[in-house]
């Protein structure tokens, strides 16, 4: 199966490593080194050779940085990891600061002292984190400087780098062949005046020329760098030996492959100005390219918006995997609801159960993203993975929460369901109903254009604010097309500026979380619809066309802390769900499915 469920990593090689490298920042005269969970491509997913901040710490989420000096050391995580990464590394070495609360520029500020040298690897942080960093530890008077990256020069068997196979992407999900993209984009670089565009992000570089890979798990792209130049023309530069003669075919004449160690002598001999994404290309081309004397010119990544704005295609390919999922996930479901109340199964149980109901449906390229199946006091991990030391027994009485998805070749699904386990409890019912009301009010949410994703997310919170309760992660993430299926630029949360536009893909999953008790969490992926006037008003609104295809718990719903229209939404998108997904299950499933979904 995809998933598997060794333990990632202990605390207990945290402190030998840590003093290793210690010993390797002594002999490099500095004294502090970063270790970013971050690669050279800013991914979330990282390959086993990158895992440098798990290697070293023991804490694998997706998303953290370590700050290493010579008497003290600091992991800096979210509010999503706070229970994580307090059970994966060993505080006695470790001291745990949330983001954004605790920075590290300001922790190495206040510790180190005046003159002092905190080191860094080019590779692996952009150029708009270091001046995040610059502008903290300037006035300490503490010095930023590049080197080669001392993990590596003390990880003894670090794996060696990625090299899947690369295989075309049909234009009949993409939409539009990888020609007519680069004529589009290249054509916007000769309107900015932009010699050419680096791109560094493994998911633009696979959208840009209709690839995909597996160099990775969870997200099918191809790692590598890219040169688009202004008149069409790509320079990839990645392992030849993913390359098989269909890939070199499809990819034809304008894309010359290259290898990685040819970059840097590329981006020597550009004529400028070249567009660099300060938010996601390493600093390292910065400094390549300014060492060249090569003129660079700041600007997003070309391939960002219009991946994010799906193709028709890309959106019908996307609706087909989600008819497909969301019967995998009724049969799951039907079979957790007979099996789960006999007290028999564990988390691992369930997480197997789901992944072969995807499989049975022999489209399945891989899972999403590892599931995330919490029971009980596990569900209040927001990004827990279930592993064979932590395997919990699913027991009658408590919640379950189950956040998964499967990749697919026209499309990425991602959902969580949570449900109770034999009778529901009492006390998740009114939370539930809350995170329920965001969720129902993101989904009949009509807005002008122009607005972003923080725009929106207090929609999904209100009814929990009116309670006195939140949840401390965004309400929705973008996602890609048979790409990553945690996608930007759009998002709905706090920090969302992107305006939302027809297209873009998202999920909607409010929640809350009761430290050792419970978590809920109920998503859907919504696509954005083109502007249309309501009935009866003026002006264009954007709105949303819920993807998901999948039953609510109807047991934990305290049906009178709904309004008429929001028990009008869940009936007609229970009603929905039951007519597509019904000729796409088992008898016993359809079953179940009619009683699941039952008008309020």
């Amino acid at each position: 199966m995809f998933q598997d469920f060794t333990v990632a990593s202990v605390p207990e090689n945290g402190p030998p490593r840590i003093a290793a490298l210690r010993r390797a920042m002594a002999d490099a005269g500095v004294q502090g080194f970063l270790v970013p969970r971050a690669d050279a491509h800013q991914g979330e997913y990282v390959a086993d050779r990158d895992a440098r901040l798990a290697w070293l710490t023991g804490f694998t989420g997706s998303a953290g940085i370590a700050v290493v000096l010579a008497d003290r050391a600091a992991l800096f995580v979210d509010g999503r990891y706070t229970l994580q990464a307090a059970a994966q590394v060993d505080t006695g070495v470790l001291t745990l600061l949330n983001i954004p609360a605790d920075t590290p520029g300001a922790w190495v500020a206040e510790t180190l002292s005046k003159g002092a040298v905190l080191a860094y690897d080019p590779w692996l942080h952009t150029m708009r984190d270091l001046e995040t960093l610059r502008e903290a530890l300037a006035p300490a008077g503490i010095v930023l400087r590049p080197v080669a990256n001392l993990v590596d020069a003390v990880w003894t068997g670090q794996p060696a780098p990625p090299r899947g196979k690369v295989v075309p992407h049909p234009v009949e999900f993409a939409g539009r062949t990888h020609d007519e993209k680069r004529a589009d984009l290249a054509a916007g670089l000769r309107k900015d005046g932009v010699r050419a565009a680096v791109l560094s992000l493994p998911d633009s570089i696979s959208w840009l020329l209709n690839i995909r890979g597996a160099d990775l798990p969870r997200v099918p792209v191809v790692q590598g760098f890219a040169i688009l130049h202004d008149d069409g023309a790509v320079a990839l530069f990645a392992d030849p030996a993913k390359f098989d003669e269909g890939a070199r075919a499809h990819l034809g004449d304008a894309v010359r492959i290259a290898t990685p160690d040819a970059f840097g002598p590329a981006l020597d001999a550009l004529a400028g100005p070249v567009g660099v994404d300060k938010a996601s290309a390493p600093s390292w081309v910065a400094d390549r390219l300014t060492g060249a004397g090569v003129e660079i010119r700041w600007m997003r990544d070309p391939c960002v918006l219009p991946k994010a704005c799906k193709t028709a295609a890309e959106l019908a390919g996307t609706r087909a995997a989600h008819l497909r999922d969301g019967a995998a996930m009724v049969e799951f479901l039907a079979w957790l609801d007979a099996e789960a109340p006999k007290g028999t199964l564990t988390e691992i149980d369930v997480v197997r159960a789901l992944e072969a109901r995807r499989r049975a449906s022999n489209a399945l390229k891989d899972i999403s993203f590892d599931t995330i199946c919490g029971a009980g006091p596990d569900g209040a991990i927001v990004h827990y993975r279930v592993s064979e030391a932590t395997n919990r027994a699913v027991r009658p009485g408590e919640l379950l929460l189950v956040d998964s998805g499967g990749q697919y070749a026209d499309g990425t699904t991602d959902i969580t369901r949570t449900v109770a386990i034999g009778a529901a409890p009492e006390e998740a019912k009114r939370p539930f109903t809350l995170v329920l009301k965001g969720m129902i009010a993101i989904s009949r949410a009509r807005w002008p254009e122009g607005l972003a994703g923080r725009d929106l997310d207090a929609l999904a919170r209100r009814a929990l604010w009116d309670a006195g309760m939140d949840y401390d992660h965004g309400t929705g993430h973008g996602v890609g097309a048979f790409l990553s299926v945690h996608e930007g630029p759009q998002n709905l949360s706090r920090r969302g500026e992107e305006p939302l536009r027809p297209g873009m893909i998202l999920s909607n999953e409010p929640g809350y979380y009761r430290t050792g008790a419970f978590g809920i969490r109920i998503e859907n992926l919504v696509a954005v619809n083109p502007p249309s006037i309501p009935r009866g008003g003026e002006r264009a609104m954007l709105s949303f066309e819920t993807l998901t295809l999948c039953p609510i718990d109807l047991s934990l719903i305290d049906a009178s802390l709904l309004d008429a229209g929001e028990r009008a939404w869940l009936d007609a998108y229970h009603m929905r769900v039951r007519e597509a997904l019904g000729p796409q299950v088992s008898e016993k499933a359809g079953v179940w499915l009619e009683r699941a979904t039952r008008p309020v």
